[in-house]
């Protein structure tokens, strides 16, 4: 049997899209129509029912179900990498003078060449593949073999190795080849030995791979080349674009057409069972099933690409712009946080506590391969996390299948105990906004960024605010803290000047524009301060909650109010008017400096907090 086959302990991945690998697994299993290869006696001795799904991302992540790291002989899918070897090896040139690139319309070991030009039709069947073996350098037959295994585990990410009986049963049996090898010698193909070149080609196919190994050598094909999972720069780019046009319109033999129009993907099938195929800068596949139809394809591997395909939404025709989504942005609520100016105790307990809540800003279109990134990055993050949001707004087009992903996503993360809200006003994702239903595992959907930014601050706060935390004394004008820093009598005597008012929760109490009325001192209750959006949406400026006071800039400088002021919730005020304001001047001119002063300070805190809260938001909201 040779070398004993390489054991290779490596992860397959969890989570949102392995589950959507395993649910194309269970639904074609059950299917056991088609036959094992029978002309090579060694492949018909393999277990027929074994089966395997494997679905590789450009950076490396592994995806699988089934028998995944079965080991089975490697066939026709070795014919693409030959090809390449023989492309770095002599030139693309100087390939195209031996081999064409068309579709043959014929079994894949026909003994025939194009009645043109003589060559043979595409380096995906045997005539042309057993070309391509020929053209392989090296000092002598051993050492252009070796090249070409090393090539091929350069794709894998480990060593492989060959399976000596299924090439002692190749051998023995391989006459049709031979007659190719004997036919292309006689046509000036072949200018070497042409029992070498065959002898090559039935070594090459023994050589053992596993659905994993597939799906890592597709992924890097997908990655112009560059094994994602090693980073080794197994094929140029130029013949990797080369090797993956010819395998999208001969990979899958006389049955081509029917695979790009229902699959869609540069494809290679064997007679072992493989098949791997190949979403350029996106993922690989690769899929085991031993069981073959009549054009030598694998029953379940055709069916479960289809699946994929059709799922994943994976059809390279579909993939019309940039096809990857990206975190453009996160954060924690820590670092970022909402513009709600918040009492000094939950200050505290958000800088101890906001890594628990991020903030993932997305943009890009999402499609299959960038929401996979943006799941998988979210699930690594997901520890010690009580909630996050994800921002879609800059999100381009959305396919099907992320909406699945993340709804998904959703779901598994509301049975660990994290809250997840979506901003997406315009409901891209298929959500309205304003959810509010707290036992929905969606979550709620917000307008913009930073009221679910704060959605996220109070889920913290309910886990992490002091529970020995004294209760707030309720709020009167004299104890209010804009007056806090003057002196008793001053104080006592300009709370005698405020009038107690209250507003319902919507009511506007300043408009935009409107002349000062009043300065306000909230005593119970949240005020909003807003602005109108880019997006025509009115949006949060700033909130404020009891113990903080607005309206000092009209009072102090008489200008209208910038902004509306409208109630969040139940309001009560204390209100100091105008005229009140005014004749303290004449009055208690001592008292109204002290006010100044400290209208002054915290006129200038609230807008200082404004201004970060936007430059940290690059001016977004």
């Amino acid at each position: 049997m040779g070398r004993p086959e390489q054991v290779v302990s490596r992860t397959i991945e969890p989570g949102v899209v392995a589950r959507i690998v395993d649910d194309v697994h269970q639904r074609c299993r059950g299917d056991r129509s088609g036959t094992p290869a029978d002309y090579i006696p060694e492949l018909a001795a393999v277990q027929p029912d074994s089966f395997a799904v494997c679905l590789a991302t450009v950076d490396g992540r592994i995806y699988g179900a089934g028998d995944v790291e079965t080991g089975f002989t490697i066939q026709s899918i070795s014919k693409p990498f030959t090809y390449a070897l023989a492309l770095a090896d002599r030139g693309p040139d100087a390939v195209a003078e031996r081999i064409d690139v068309e579709p043959s319309g014929e079994p894949f070991n026909e003994i025939s060449l194009d009645p043109v030009t003589a060559r043979p039709r595409n380096p995906m069947i045997n005539a042309g593949a057993i070309a391509a073996a020929s053209l392989i350098a090296g000092r002598d037959p051993a050492d252009r073999f070796e090249r070409v295994r090393r090539y091929y585990s350069r794709f894998a990410g480990r060593e492989l190795s060959v399976n000596d009986a299924v090439y002692a049963s190749e051998a023995r049996t391989g006459y049709r080849n031979r007659a190719i090898g004997y036919m292309l010698r006689s046509f000036g193909i072949l200018d070497t030995d042409p029992d070498e070149a065959v002898d090559r080609y039935f070594r090459q196919c023994s050589i053992t791979v596993t659905c994993h190994d597939l799906a890592l050598m597709a992924a890097t094909l997908a990655n112009n080349g560059r094994n994602p999972a090693t980073g080794e720069q197994a094929a140029s780019d130029s013949s990797t674009e080369q090797v993956l046009s010819v395998m999208t319109t001969c990979g899958m033999y006389n049955a081509a057409g029917d695979w790009v129009t229902t699959v869609g993907l540069p494809a290679k099938s064997g007679v072992g069972g493989g098949i791997v195929a190949v979403l350029p800068g996106q993922i690989g596949i690769a899929v085991y099933s031993p069981r073959l139809d009549r054009h030598g394809n694998s029953v379940r591997g055709v069916a479960a690409c289809r699946e994929l395909s059709r799922q994943l939404e994976l059809h390279f025709l579909h993939v019309t712009r940039a096809a990857r989504a990206a975190i453009r942005a996160a954060y924690s609520v820590a670092e970022v946080p909402s513009r709600l100016r918040r009492p000094t105790e939950e200050i505290a307990a958000l800088a101890a506590h906001g890594h628990r809540a991020r903030i993932y800003e997305l943009h890009g279109d999402l499609l299959f391969a960038g929401a996979e990134r943006i799941v998988r990055t979210i699930e690594e993050q997901a520890g010690e996390l009580e909630a996050l949001a994800i921002d879609v707004r800059r999100v381009g087009e959305v396919s099907a299948v992320a909406v699945r992903m993340i709804d998904d996503l959703r779901h598994e993360l509301f049975s660990m105990g994290i809250r997840v809200a979506l901003v997406d006003p315009d409901g891209r994702l298929g959500h309205p906004a304003s959810r509010i239903d707290p036992d929905d595992p969606s979550g709620r959907v917000f307008i913009d960024r930073d009221t679910a930014t704060e959605w996220c601050e109070d889920i913290v706060l309910a886990h992490h605010r002091p529970a020995d935390a004294p209760p707030r004394a309720a709020i009167t004008a004299a104890n209010h803290p804009a007056l806090a820093g003057l002196a008793t009598s001053d104080r006592f005597g300009l709370a005698q000047q405020f009038q107690v008012c209250a507003f319902a929760h919507g009511a506007v109490i300043a408009e935009r524009g409107s002349a000062r009325s009043g300065l306000y001192l909230i005593l119970e209750g949240r005020v909003r301060l807003t602005f109108e959006g880019t997006d025509g949406r009115t949006h949060r400026l700033l909130s404020l909650s009891a113990g903080m006071s607005f309206g000092e800039i009209p009072m102090l400088v008489g200008t209208p109010f910038g902004n509306e002021v409208r109630a969040e919730t139940g309001v009560r005020v204390a209100v100091l008017s105008p005229e009140r304001f005014d004749r303290l001047t004449a009055q208690a001119p001592e008292r109204k400096l002290a006010l100044l002063e400290q209208l002054a300070a915290e006129a200038f805190a609230q807008i200082d907090a404004a201004v970060r809260a936007i430059a940290a938001r690059g001016g977004d909201y």
